[in-house]
């Protein structure tokens, strides 16, 4: 008889529902029946894997936009995101792989045109403050940090990371020895810095913190970024200060960084550079400080005592592709030192 009646397929709301007993049970005991156990991490196993083919297809087909909908609203109604944050270190590396999938792809998803999972997570903002944490865990950096760039999509928890505590930590994290962890934590940096994606008025909130936070903030990103041993960090830095500083929302704190000889020296040096990309990258900085109107006496004098260098290194100064915008910068920036005189100290 009992073959008669077959089970009926689990809804999406059940499938959470039932992650999240699973997940309450692995966080919770610590059972000392090993079987008992394993059945039950197999058991969370395969529901994360099956989440994960609601919300992205199974290879054959694509997602129900309704049964997305329905999983989004169970998974948001109660602390499954907390479950599966604090749970990810006991799974195995295929699980930890389908969790994060499944993070990432909620932050997405909108229920009646809203995103229900920035609203949880204004709720927990707590929980960004583990994932950052997580660039220290060697195993789970990653995975946590995969998280973290999904969540940070969020404007409201973009603007939280900003300002938090933890901002400083960017510049050890992106200075780990760890090459794929260090990488991944530089992401994420630019991504709170100079994200395209997020509404203008983040760019606002960035051009505010860093204004407000402007001595310590450049003092580590040259310190740490700009002059690192580490050649990659040290590209990677001089691009994001490019793009940073030519930001119109920004203009204020270019402003000031540009009348600053100690700036000056350190682009002066990334000009030196072996590497053309970084000599490059340094260019578009450096030609900020040529263009300013209102250069300092200070900045005057250093360019005046380097001209004829500088106008030797731009003589043969070229890109690897033909770059009509880049030529014409580079005659602005000759015609500028070229004119200069220098000023007097007030």
């Amino acid at each position: 008889m009992k073959g008669l009646f077959k089970s009926k397929p689990k809804t999406p709301a059940d499938l959470v529902r039932q992650t999240r007993e699973l997940l309450m049970y692995v966080e919770r005991v610590n059972d000392t029946r090993e079987g008992k156990r394993e059945e039950k991490m197999m058991e969370l196993s395969k529901s994360i894997r099956e989440l994960k083919i609601i919300l992205y297809g199974n290879g054959e087909s694509e997602p129900l936009a309704e049964a997305c909908a329905q999983l989004t609203l169970e998974f948001f109604k109660e602390n499954t995101l907390r479950l599966i944050i604090n749970s990810l270190p006991n799974l195995n590396l295929e699980t930890r792989k389908d969790a994060t999938q499944v993070v990432a792809n909620l932050q997405r998803q909108q229920v009646q045109s809203r995103l229900i999972a920035c609203d949880y997570l204004e709720a927990n903002i707590d929980l960004m403050d583990k994932l950052i944490l997580g660039y220290e865990n060697t195993e789970m950096a990653l995975h946590y940090g995969a998280m973290l760039r999904e969540c940070i999509r969020h404007q409201s928890v973009a603007r939280y990371v900003l300002e938090s505590e933890h901002m400083k930590k960017f510049f050890d994290y992106i200075q780990l020895p760890n090459f794929d962890i260090a990488a991944d934590a530089a992401a994420t940096f630019k991504l709170v810095i100079l994200d395209q994606e997020l509404l203008t008025r983040h760019k606002s909130t960035v051009a505010e913190f860093l204004s407000k936070n402007y001595d310590w903030f450049f003092t580590e990103y040259n310190s740490k970024l700009l002059e690192s041993s580490n050649y990659i960090t040290r590209r990677q830095a001089v691009k994001l200060l490019a793009d940073m500083l030519l930001d119109r929302s920004n203009s204020a704190v270019m402003t000031r960084y540009v009348s600053s000889r100690d700036n000056l020296r350190i682009l002066m040096n990334l000009l030196r550079e072996s590497s053309k990309s970084i000599q490059i990258e340094a260019f578009h900085v450096f030609k900020l400080f040529a263009a300013n109107h209102n250069k300092p006496p200070d900045i005057v004098s250093i360019l005046v005592a380097n001209r004829s260098k500088l106008l030797r290194l731009f003589a043969d100064f070229k890109t690897e592709k033909e770059d009509e915008q880049f030529e014409a910068d580079k005659a602005q920036v000759v015609k500028e030192i070229a004119a200069l005189e220098p000023k007097e100290n007030k």
